[in-house]
């Protein structure tokens, strides 16, 4: 051998991975002879260094992907960065920098370290959603989504800080009393005018997960933040005439509505309240727009509220019911107004007994006597037979629903109705490192879309940033002004950009050509489309893999995607704690670098400990105090392959035992490491593998290291650790002599014959109780097994003397004896 025998990682990883670039080895391109595998995990943030928590991401998801080319796919494993966000501009304020600067010097550095990594990653497909090449198309399908009218503007509550005169982003909002991170000062919501996608269009379809590979709990998050419920939508009148519409998924219950409650927000308060109550309600309004909604929502808080004076009109009796207003009710869900039935409704119920409201019993038990409302210490349940309910009264609980939608159908007083709790997709945000919304105010034509040929509607790089946070883009004295494509006349564009999450909808249609002049190349789509696995946060579960399901589907329907999904399996990693026991994350300050474990040990360990310290999809509180072992496990793999033979000293003549045991332990072990590969199982992976070796180690005294048997171990062995430690399985490849590249070649098939045991162990009962457990031939018959079993001596003393009446013998498992 010409190269030293001490394993060097830092030599050795930077001499692969410039030849494995200069190769062009992880292109991948349109194969037409091959099977397509679309590995996609989730793109970073560029916020300035890889931590441990984005290698315990990818690293696997890499390994993955290396395995999935070992079976003979095309792989496509893609990179990029979601580079627009709040973040960039923040840092922009304190360091006073551009942030197109502040973001491109992070990616600079993040790529060096994705590099080091040793991840198969096709670089030529990088996507950075801040450069105009990819931000030019989400202007071009935001115009197509409102030319379909998915894409629509209304006024909607923004948090908004008084003092620095700007909307806030959610994580801008500190604390329980909800104030400015950046003054203190208390936070308002205000509604304003801004851009909405249709989501709710889509809210069926995405209930449904047709071949979809998710895990169940993803579906549960997302069915559940859908919220589909059937009801009736139930139109209640002002004594103005004003509508107030309301959807109950229990419309049985009308006749005991005694209230009515809307959300301080409703765009009725003000004309319903009377002017004796105008003080309390809009002090009672100010304070429930400094509160957040999952404050608002929260089940064990107590429910608080103001009676403004207003009355509606029950439309099933015709009674004049109080309308209050409470901050346990949104207008973000349903229509900001609820019908109160505090017999049968807890929430409800403890309303009305705190401010003494009249509590009607409706439903009552099938011939159960009928409560006095004032007796109840709780509220009743729903099922029953309907009663004090007009002429539905004596309704059974099975036709209630149904006959309460017919009569209010017939009377023209509501219709049967499906509510969904999810909201259509708020796409506004008033910051200026987005993508600019792709339209102008005209006095004349109102809102007017850019033409396509204009696009894209580029940022300006002459910004000026003030203290409080202001949109530059609100103030810049030459951006905004511009003419109307419709009349030629004076116009402004519009300021808001786009949530990023729209970025994260189109990322991974860009990866198939980044530089196509068309949204997505139909080429590329034909062959890689949909994704086939995309691996990620579950955090992101009802929030980006919502919207991007949503993006595929609006898209399908204006002709630029096909299909119904976008992935079609989908796999989350678990959460890595850092010191301090929560999620590992920048802003939270407890990130832990992996650039100096990769030199200390190189990248290979630090992949290899990663995949091995804890369940991938459970994760877990980080400690690097490990690596040191999985460091010991490469070197011992380096010094046992590239010198068998001092390994094996002068063992003498090799045995036909060993060698046989030598290719079990090896087939065995390929078998759980490919079935570990597919099912993500990376934890187990390793600890084969480690186990492996240390076989290998045991044997090799006995085994001819230059016989087939150990060659045939040897060649398995490092197919199996090229996808965990690519660098290392290529050079000692490379030493055996074998054609280049490990990476290229074909996944073993396991040797069911020489994997199968030669003695198997038989559990022994006698009359179902277990008395022993015997070593036997793997193949035993029943009627050897019958005379191995009993002539078991500790079987012997509970059979002796006794009739042996049947024996029943599973294969391979078990031999039960009745006496």
């Amino acid at each position: 051998m010409t190269q030293a025998d001490v394993y060097d990682p830092a030599e050795v990883e930077s001499r692969w991975q410039r030849r494995w670039d200069e190769d062009r080895h992880y292109d991948a391109d349109v194969r037409e002879d091959r099977p397509k595998h679309y590995a996609l995990t989730m793109l970073p943030y560029p916020s300035g260094d890889l931590h441990i928590g984005h290698w315990y991401a990818m690293v696997p998801s890499d390994a993955r992907a290396r395995f999935m080319r070992l079976r003979g796919y095309n792989v496509m494993f893609p990179m990029g960065f979601d580079a627009f966000g709040l973040p960039a501009e923040n840092a922009a304020i304190k360091r006073n920098l551009h942030p197109r600067d502040w973001t491109r010097a992070n990616i600079e550095r993040m790529r060096g370290q994705l590099r080091r990594m040793g991840a198969m990653f096709d670089w030529r497909r990088e996507v950075i959603t801040c450069e105009p090449a990819f931000y030019r198309w989400s202007q071009w399908i935001f115009l197509r989504f409102l030319e379909r009218g998915l894409a629509y503007r209304k006024a909607a509550p923004v948090d908004f800080c008084p003092s620095c005169n700007t909307t806030l982003a959610r994580e801008q909002v500190q604390g329980e009393d909800r104030h400015c991170e950046r003054c203190d000062t208390p936070v308002e919501k205000r509604h304003l005018e801004q851009w909405f996608f249709r989501t709710t269009e889509y809210a069926e379809e995405l209930l449904e997960y047709p071949s979809l590979d998710w895990p169940e709990r993803v579906k549960t998050l997302q069915r559940n933040w859908i919220g589909r419920s059937t009801g009736a939508q139930v139109v209640f009148r002002t004594e103005a005439g004003d509508a107030i519409e309301v959807f109950t998924t229990r419309p049985d219950t009308l006749w005991g509505a005694t209230f009515m409650v809307l959300a301080p927000e409703h765009p009725l308060v003000e004309r319903l309240t009377t002017p004796d109550r105008r003080s309390e309600v809009e002090a009672y309004v100010a304070q429930a727009a400094r509160q957040s909604d999952v404050v608002r929502e929260t089940a064990e808080r107590e429910k608080t509220g103001v009676f403004t004076g207003g009355h509606v009109v029950n439309p099933v009796n015709g009674e004049r019911i109080p309308v209050w207003i409470a901050d346990y009710v949104l207008m973000t869900y349903g229509t900001g107004a609820i019908m109160a039935v505090p017999a049968h409704d807890q929430r409800d119920f403890e309303f009305a007994r705190r401010y003494g409201i009249e509590i009607r019993v409706v439903i009552q038990d099938e011939g159960g006597e009928r409560p006095s409302a004032s007796a109840l210490e709780a509220a009743l349940p729903h099922a029953g037979t309907m009663v004090n309910s007009g002429p539905l009264s004596g309704t059974p609980a099975d036709q209630a629903v149904g006959r309460t939608v017919e009569y209010l159908e017939a009377r023209n007083l509501g219709r049967a109705a499906v509510g969904y709790r999810l909201r259509d997709w708020l796409i506004s945000r008033q910051r200026y490192w987005g993508t600019p919304i792709p339209v102008v105010h005209c006095g004349a034509c109102g809102v007017v879309p850019v033409p396509d040929a204009e696009l894209p509607v580029l940022l300006p790089d002459d910004v000026e940033w003030r203290p409080t946070g202001e949109s530059p883009l609100k103030l810049h004295p030459t951006w905004k002004h511009t003419a109307c494509p419709g009349c030629g006349g004076d116009a402004e564009r519009e300021s808001d950009t786009m949530d990023t999450f729209m970025c994260s909808s189109l990322y991974h249609l860009r990866y198939l050509n980044p530089r196509a002049e068309v949204p997505v190349d139909p080429r590329e789509y034909d062959y890689w489309m949909p994704v086939d696995t995309y691996t990620g946060g579950i955090e992101h579960a009802t929030m980006h893999l919502i919207y991007t399901r949503f993006f595929h589907k609006a898209c399908r329907d204006i002709g630029i995607t096909r299909g119904p999904e976008p992935m079609i399996q989908l796999r989350n990693q678990g959460i890595i704690l850092g010191e301090d026991s929560e999620k590992m994350s920048k802003s939270r300050g407890n990130v832990d670098a992996p650039d100096a474990l990769v030199d200390s040990y190189g990248a290979d360990t630090v992949r290899a400990y990663l995949m091995f310290f804890a369940r991938w999809d459970q994760g877990g509180p980080w400690s690097s105090q490990g690596v040191e072992g999985t460091a010991r496990w490469l070197r011992r793999v380096f010094a046992l392959l590239t010198d068998p033979g001092r390994i094996a000293g002068d063992g003498g003549t090799p045995g036909e035992g060993a060698e046989r045991e030598l290719r079990r332990a090896t087939h065995q072990v390929l078998e759980r490491v490919t079935r570990d590969f597919e099912s993500f199982e990376f934890n187990t992976v390793i600890s084969a593998l480690m186990e492996l070796l240390n076989e290998m180690y045991r044997l090799a005294p006995s085994c001819d290291t230059g016989g087939a048997a150990w060659q045939e171990c040897v060649d398995i062995y490092l197919r199996m650790l090229a996808p965990v430690a690519p660098h290392l399985a290529e050079e000692l490849w490379s030493r055996l002599e074998k054609p280049y590249s490990v990476h290229v070649q074909a996944w073993p098939e396991v040797d069911a014959a020489a994997a199968a045991e030669d003695e198997i162990t038989l559990v022994v009962q006698v009359n179902g109780k277990l008395r022993d457990r015997i070593r036997v031939p793997a193949g035993i018959d029943r009627e050897a097994a019958r005379e191995r079993a009993l002539a078991s001596e500790a079987v012997g003393r509970f059979v002796s003397g006794k009739a042996v009446r049947k024996v029943i013998f599973v294969p391979g498992r078990l031999v039960n004896i009745v006496v």
